[in-house]
């Protein structure tokens, strides 16, 4: 078996980094818009774990790379 590419355990990272941002942002705009701070906190956390969990989706709806050549046969089709 082989290890995991760089690509491959760094892409972990990737989705908190991106959801981090995507967290940061909102909290910014919901502590302009109300100028309280437990709430901007609030609203940064929802977007964070709102942001990872709908990142994580998308990258699991994503199909890899099949490495062996094989293509997926549906039932209907014949090998």
């Amino acid at each position: 078996m082989t290890d995991p590419s760089r690509r491959d355990r760094t892409r972990p990272a990737e989705l908190l980094g991106l959801s981090a941002v995507v967290a940061i942002a909102f909290g910014v705009v919901a502590f302009f818009s109300t100028r309280d701070l437990t709430t901007a906190g609030i609203f940064a956390g929802v977007a964070f774990i709102v942001a990872l969990v709908v990142f994580a989706m998308l990258l699991l709806a994503v199909s890899p790379e099949r490495k062996d050549g094989d293509d997926d046969a549906g039932p209907d089709q014949s090998r």
